[in-house]
């Protein structure tokens, strides 16, 4: 039985059925050791205990940021995000949706590339008080395996079905739609492909100008929420 860095993710492995990883590759000492300070500590345990790899099947996928540091440049230039803050991408989905962790503002970027929209969290007041790790922690436990699938339009989840047709996704690969939805091309099984993730992410940055959505959590805080 594989034993688990902290209790969080234990619920997120186990609990949550994330479990069994996938084509795990470990994790050199000197990447660690060249992302400490910039991405948290518990991130880094789970580096270093559970390498990189894939989780629900590969529905979800935790990843080396330096492979895809020029797909989120590219996704991010020419927006307000851009420059505001160093970014991360840690974990990818398997439609190629993004999340990034931003050395000031935390878990702050999801970036859903089918749809060409960026939700940005800004949760620096968080991580000014050192709560890196807790926020780490709690973006796992709280994940849903329905939060990572995509829905036909029909409003039926893909990823399984997807998964038999196509066959269980590699490191590195995506399920992408073909023509892509930006394009016009219809979100069902029958035009999904599996493709290399950061050659189709970069595509799809540049096949529109993203929408850059409402910071949720900004907003409640100038609504006197939080």
């Amino acid at each position: 039985m594989t034993q688990m860095p902290d209790e969080r993710f234990d619920y997120f492995y186990n609990d949550e059925g994330f479990g069994p990883q996938i084509d795990s590759q470990p994790v050199a000492a000197s990447i660690i050791d060249s992302y400490r300070g910039k991405l948290p500590d518990a991130l880094l345990t789970y580096w270093r205990e559970l390498g990189w790899g894939g989780y629900g099947n590969g529905l979800l996928w935790l990843v080396n940021p330096r492979e895809y540091s020029d797909v989120l440049s590219t996704w991010l230039h020419g927006t307000e995000l851009y420059g505001r803050d160093r970014y991360h991408v840690f974990a990818c989905g398997a439609f190629g949706e993004l999340y990034a962790w931003g050395e000031r503002t935390g878990p702050s970027l999801h970036i859903n590339s089918p749809y060409s929209m960026i939700f940005p969290s800004d949760r620096s007041a968080r991580m000014d008080e050192g709560r890196a790790d807790s926020m780490l922690r709690s973006w796992f436990s709280s994940s849903d395996k329905k939060d990572f699938d995509e829905n036909d339009d029909d409003d039926k989840p893909l990823f399984d079905r997807a998964v038999n047709l196509l066959g269980r996704l590699r490191p590195g690969e995506m399920y992408g739609f073909v023509p892509a939805l930006a394009l016009g091309g219809p979100c069902r099984l029958d035009h999904l492909q599996k493709v290399k993730a950061v050659e189709h992410l970069m595509f799809l940055a540049q096949v529109q100008p993203p929408r850059v959505m409402l910071d949720i959590v900004q907003e409640a805080r100038k609504q006197g929420l939080m």
